[in-house]
């Protein structure tokens, strides 16, 4: 094993146990510090596999903005996360079965390799030699798979508003812009004139 061997091995390593603080983690600003280990190492990873931009991509995108705006949401947020937590018995059950599918899924990826490596030779490389990743990919998403792409941009559009709209929270005693007022304001309403006597203040 050499010198790339072990760097996959530690930057998965690092990957694994980031990813799974991200869920054992009780704060959860804790949560999203491990979110950022683990993009990091994910791109370290796609560095070691040659494709530089899917590496920088991870990193501009998911840690200079989405992840730092997952941690700005936590801590702005007021959020009662106990309360959150008194649920988690009732979800137990479904979770420890997506959970149980899941590694199943894992288990034969692995034992499909085991069984038969020679399987893997006859998958046919992702990038051509004469044009760079980052052309390869840009002619799959946006020939092959733009229904797929749109529909991807779509979905996550829809994920935005909802979290929006379920976070949106009106506080009593907050003031808020009314623009039909605004508008309908005239000098008499705008302006209210006072006389103030000599040495007297307001």
């Amino acid at each position: 094993m050499g010198l790339p061997g072990v760097f996959f091995y530690l930057f998965s390593a690092v990957l694994l146990g980031s990813g799974l603080m991200v869920v054992a983690a009780r704060n959860p600003v804790h949560s999203v510090l491990f979110l950022i280990l683990a993009f990091v190492n994910a791109a370290a990873l796609f560095l070691l596999l040659g494709a530089e931009f899917l590496a920088l991509i991870l990193i501009v995108v998911y840690v200079g903005a989405v992840a730092v705006l997952f941690l700005f949401v936590v801590m702005m947020l007021d959020v009662d996360f106990a309360e959150l937590r008194q649920g988690f018995l009732h979800y137990l059950p479904t979770g420890a079965l997506i959970g149980i599918v899941i590694l199943c899924e894992v288990l034969i990826a692995i034992g499909g390799y085991v069984i038969a490596p020679d399987e893997i030779a006859t998958v046919p490389v992702p990038t051509p030699g004469a044009i760079s990743n980052t052309e390869a990919i840009g002619q799959l998403l946006y020939t092959r798979y733009l229904f797929y792409f749109q529909l991807a941009g779509l979905v996550l559009l829809v994920a935005m508003i909802g979290a929006i709209v379920l976070t949106l929270r009106h506080k009593e005693g907050v003031k808020r812009q009314s623009i039909a007022a605004q508008n309908a304001r005239t000098p008499a309403t705008a302006i209210e004139i006072k006389k103030v006597e000599p040495g007297r203040g307001i």
